[in-house]
């Protein structure tokens, strides 16, 4: 089975560097793993220099910085664009038997309908689609997600449930509208108007919903899914992560670590300020082992600029890996 693991936290605290380490270590332990990123604002292409695109790409084993007899890194980042046809194609499908019922509803009405009025994006329904693609289809051991800042994240995983209860509702109308239609033509043109009247929708509503389904059965598996929350030794950035936490556990899923990135951990002994900032950062990780006593609790140290290249993301892995 595959194994699936999130990093979620607002932006800017360090997730796609967690994701793109953690990938990179399991991968170098004989892994066969997939880094995703799901953040509309991609930059796992600069965290492993190299150039990435919508489909999932190996990098090379030397490139990567792994052993060639372990296992392999590949990597992706979603481009939603790439996804949003398919939907449109099940609107347009929905909009078509509800005007062939008399019931007048635009394409961009279908649309909402779809929402059910909650505020999910075409990246959301992105990830969720690929995570049961990359899972259910894929060949890797792990798939290690880079997702996109907390409100994002947290509508991803509110997604499902969401669509799943519209989509009961659109299917419910266009069972009723294709009855009525039926029964119109069957009483215009007699029993030859069933024939050529199929049509071949490529993408049915029921489908999508059991696609969607699938996917919070991934998310809430315990025994395969695990969320990781990034955040930095920050008060406000404790708050945050609480609320994310409790959202979490409440949607049934698994919550065992938090990442406090960019823990000043080296202050020069002639600099007050450091001093002071290093003293501040250790009463933030106190205070966040205090606060979340259940969780494991990493922490990774400030570096200096952006964290890019295989160099770096493996002494971060190791960090990842080895601190408990």
């Amino acid at each position: 089975m595959t194994d699936c693991i999130f990093y979620g936290g607002k932006g800017g605290v360090g997730k796609t560097t967690c994701a793109a380490a953690t990938a990179l270590r399991l991968a170098d332990a004989g892994r066969d793993t997939l880094v995703v990123s799901t953040d509309p604002a991609h930059s796992l292409s600069d965290s492993l220099e190299t150039d990435l695109g919508p489909e999932p790409r190996e990098l090379e084993a030397d490139a990567a910085g792994i052993d060639a007899a372990s296992g392999s890194l590949w990597a992706v980042e979603i481009d939603p664009d790439a996804r949003t046809e398919r939907y449109e194609r099940l609107a347009r499908a929905l909009a078509a038997d509800l005007r062939s019922a008399g019931i007048r509803l635009d394409d961009e009405q279908v649309r909402r309908l779809f929402a059910g009025g909650a505020p999910a994006g075409s990246d959301e329904i992105a990830a969720l689609d690929l995570l049961v693609e990359y899972v259910d289809e894929g060949d890797w051991d792990v798939v290690v997600f880079d997702t996109a800042p907390t409100g994002h994240t947290l509508r991803l995983f509110d997604t499902p449930e969401v669509m799943g209860l519209a989509l009961e509702t659109a299917e419910s109308l266009r069972g009723q509208a294709k009855r009525i239609g039926d029964a119109a033509r069957t009483a215009v043109l007699g029993p030859m108007s069933m024939f050529g009247s199929g049509r071949d929708d490529e993408e049915s509503l029921e489908s999508f919903r059991a696609r969607l389904e699938r996917a919070r059965q991934l998310l809430t598996d315990p025994e395969r899914t695990e969320f990781r929350v990034v955040l930095l030794p920050e008060r406000m950035a404790i708050a945050e992560s609480e609320r994310l936490v409790a959202t979490l556990r409440e949607a049934d899923v698994r919550v065992d670590r938090l990442v406090v990135n960019r823990v000043f951990e080296d202050p020069e002994d002639d600099c007050s300020r450091c001093q002071s900032r290093h003293e501040r950062h250790l009463e933030r990780v106190a205070e966040i082992r205090e606060t979340f006593p259940d969780l494991e609790v990493v922490t990774l140290p400030e570096r200096e600029g952006e964290v890019q290249g295989l160099e770096t993301l493996l002494s971060v892995g190791d960090r990842l890996r080895s601190e408990r």
